[in-house]
């Protein structure tokens, strides 16, 4: 998914947005649950030291123009040093345009399958979330020039992504939110900012389920995204009986304002790791399950 002229309207709309998130968490007055996947609303809390996570999913992201699909894609996350998160994806996906001329220039061209562009990433954790505070941090990524820029599956540049993401746990609730930087050095392509808000609910053992409001601005000629866009987007994660570091997770939204849009996500989710009072969990074991669980 290749995302990238914010005229004074779009800028205002997005400022709105961003100050309603803020606000919000600032509102609010234990553990740490961590966001993201499957949500678009990512999170300040990386990985625990020596811990690991791993994804496989699919996911996409469309408009009238075109409809961008990853899948299948690989996410492993690690908990490199305290406070501190190395991520990795690894993508396939397709690039499907409508080629409807309402939407010129954009949206034209055959539909492609191929690698697309590789995702690196840090998120660090900047300070920790107390009684009256939220835990505050930053998720940058990288993503490399990986898919063909001649088949529309990558930028053929490197691209940034420059987020500030807090979050507050209250009980069974989690508030989850911030905003950010999308830099994308490349023809057709526009830097853009990009924000959310999440809240979401546990409830008993095996389910916790959320929703957010995720805006972003024009991200070019050369994406879906042409036009800036507002989603509401409903998702969540079941715990697995058999194995609590086994989770599938679900999510879709669409747009409510801005430029009609969707987005649907869906995966296998695996952690694993050394906790001080508990032996490693079996990497054998897990891809045992892994095997057992995805198809």
């Amino acid at each position: 998914m290749q995302r990238c002229d914010t005229g004074p309207a779009t800028k205002l709309h997005w400022r709105r947005t961003s100050l309603l998130c803020l606000l919000l968490l600032a509102a609010m007055a234990r553990p740490l649950w961590a966001q993201g996947p499957p949500y678009q609303t990512d999170d300040p809390v990386p990985v625990d030291l020596h811990h690991y996570e791993f994804y496989i999913f699919g996911a996409a992201d469309g408009t009238p123009a075109e409809m961008d699909s990853v899948g299948p894609a690989l996410e492993f996350n690690w908990g490199a040093i305290p406070r501190v998160q190395l991520h990795a994806i690894l993508p396939w996906g397709v690039v499907a345009p409508s080629n409807n001329p309402a939407y010129l220039p954009g949206g034209t061209g055959p539909t492609e399958f191929g690698l697309t562009d590789m995702e690196l990433g840090a998120k660090i954790a900047y300070i920790k979330e107390s009684k009256y505070i939220p835990q505050i941090g930053t998720f940058t990524m990288f993503e490399m020039p990986t898919g063909s820029y001649a088949k529309g599956l990558g930028v053929g540049k490197a691209w940034y992504r420059l987020p500030l993401w807090l979050q507050k746990n209250i009980g069974k609730w989690l508030l989850d939110g911030g905003a950010g930087e999308t830099v994308v050095p490349q023809t057709s392509y526009r830097d853009f900012p990009y924000g959310g808000f999440l809240l979401k609910y546990t409830f008993g053992e095996r389910l916790e389920f959320g929703g957010e409001v995720f805006a972003h601005g024009k991200e070019g000629f050369a994406t879906p995204q042409t036009q800036a866009s507002t989603l509401v987007d409903l998702g969540g994660y079941y715990h697995f009986k058999h194995n609590p570091n086994e989770q599938f997770l679900f999510c879709y939204g669409h747009s409510v304002a801005g430029q009609t849009e969707n987005y649907a996500y869906v995966g296998m989710y695996w952690t694993w790791g050394k906790d001080d009072k508990k032996p490693d969990t079996a990497p054998a074991l897990l891809w045992q399950s892994a095997g057992a669980s995805v198809r």
